[in-house]
């Protein structure tokens, strides 16, 4: 009788460990998700010359087309809707916040070094670029692990 207990103890132990595993891997998954659709929205909205600076000779982004084409990104990377909310059916469950969004363009001398306190964030750019910043929380699978919430950084410099 106590072998079939402590086999059945055993298995309980095993599945909560199996579940733990899943978890991890599920949200190491989402992290790298979440990473590349923000550099993907960053490097969108670095590409947004301003088209009558260029024909000054300046290589100037566009601000509001930069925001407007990285929302996109993030929408169409991330499955969510124009509110940054999941859509049906899709993975992520919580919003998805840009919480910084800076566009440093030509008027500043480079290399230009960027830093938000706020969140521990550093980067030099060598020409006009884009820092975004979102906020991304894990939809946990199993509730083994503790709640995940990232913080998920990107950068991109306008290429010429």
């Amino acid at each position: 009788m106590y072998k079939l207990v402590f086999m059945l103890l055993m298995m309980v132990v095993w599945m909560l460990m199996h579940s733990l595993q899943t978890d991890e891997e599920m949200a190491i998954s989402a992290l790298f998700q979440g990473k590349h659709a923000v550099n993907r929205a960053a490097h969108a909205a670095a590409q947004q010359i301003d088209s009558a600076a260029l024909a000054n000779g300046r290589l100037h982004i566009d601000e509001a087309a930069a925001r407007a084409k990285a929302n996109l990104y993030l929408q169409r990377n991330l499955l969510l809707d124009t509110n940054g909310m999941p859509l049906p059916g899709t993975f992520l469950k919580e919003r998805v916040e840009v919480v910084a969004f800076e566009v440093v363009n030509d008027d500043e001398s480079f290399p230009y070094y960027y830093r938000n306190d706020s969140f521990n964030y550093e980067v030099t750019l060598q020409r006009p670029g884009v820092v975004l910043i979102a906020r991304i929380v894990y939809p946990r699978v199993f509730h083994v692990i503790d709640p995940i919430e990232w913080t998920i950084k990107g950068t991109a410099e306008l290429t010429s």
